[in-house]
């Protein structure tokens, strides 16, 4: 099988990463969103940080000039007869993915393969709804896209070889290295990340420490780039709950139990920097713990 036309579903911060490597990567890209709007933003971004690029000396002028060229937006699923391969990069809901491949199918060439950037939720139960479950692969990029150089490879039960080889194949010439995982719940990286974050949780919530403790304990005496509650804001909050209950829902061990303030925080909007509150308040002029 032969890459060249690449759709994505989704223009949020995943899939414009992704969109904004690919073009780069000499691929046409092709986006599309049910807010049409998220579109033009995700032009916006993906022009401003190819420039930044362009300003550090990663990437030529014309490098960014022709990136920019090969991405174009589709107007609704229609258009997705073009790809040979569709990149669905949606919220983190299987009742949405589902139905996102559920439209798709018929859309798509017969020979179309098609991957979820699904961070947590299983590849053969995706795979499931569509008419391809050998050309379906998982392929979760890590945000933020340009700049995380992995990405982790998930076959379903019915994924072929061929399509594995050939995404591997697409993810080296991304520049990006691949780790393989089993298609078990949350894969690699979230399956030991987000119970840290979600043990980070329960540490505020239990009153052991502040949230400015808690982030200071682990960046110092874990040397972590960034605190889990930090971190945890960058991700969203309802991605990293969705994350847990995927685990404690598929592997039914208490351990996994998605910590209650986590859980009221999301209820209430503050799911970290999007909204400009979570453990930290974004709306000054430097982040602020809210508690």
């Amino acid at each position: 099988m032969e890459i060249q036309r690449i759709g994505i579903i989704g223009a949020g911060q995943m899939g414009n990463g992704i969109a904004h490597v690919c073009a780069l990567a000499g691929y046409d890209v092709m986006m599309h969103d049910v807010k049409r709007d998220k579109v033009d933003a995700a032009f916006e971004i993906i022009s401003m940080n190819l420039s930044r690029q362009a300003a550090r000396g990663k990437i030529s002028d014309a490098e960014k000039d022709s990136a920019m060229k090969r991405i174009t937006a589709a107007s609704s699923l229609d258009d997705f007869s073009k790809v040979d391969f569709a990149i669905e990069a949606a919220t983190e809901d299987e009742k949405i993915k589902r139905q996102i491949f559920i439209d798709l199918c018929p859309k798509l060439s017969k020979n179309a393969m098609i991957a979820s950037n699904t961070s947590s939720i299983s590849i053969t139960r995706l795979a499931s709804v569509t008419d391809r479950p050998e050309r379906f692969i998982g392929l979760h990029f890590m945000n933020p896209v340009p700049l995380m150089q992995l990405v982790e490879l998930i076959r379903g039960i019915a994924t072929e070889e061929e399509t594995f080889h050939t995404v591997q194949a697409l993810v080296k010439r991304l520049g990006k290295i691949s780790a393989n995982s089993e298609d078990f719940p949350a894969f690699i990286v979230n399956r030991i990340l987000l119970p840290m974050i979600n043990e980070a949780v329960y540490t505020l919530y239990e009153g052991v420490g502040t949230v400015d403790a808690i982030d200071t304990a682990m960046r110092l005496g874990a040397n972590h780039p960034m605190g889990p509650l930090q971190l945890a804001d960058f991700i969203g909050l309802d991605t990293c709950l969705s994350v847990m209950q995927v685990l404690y829902e598929g592997l039914a061990d208490s351990k996994y139990r998605p910590c209650p303030l986590m859980v009221k925080y999301v209820e209430a909007g503050w799911l970290g920097q999007k909204t400009k509150r979570g453990f930290y308040d974004y709306r000054g002029e430097k982040p602020v713990p809210t508690r």
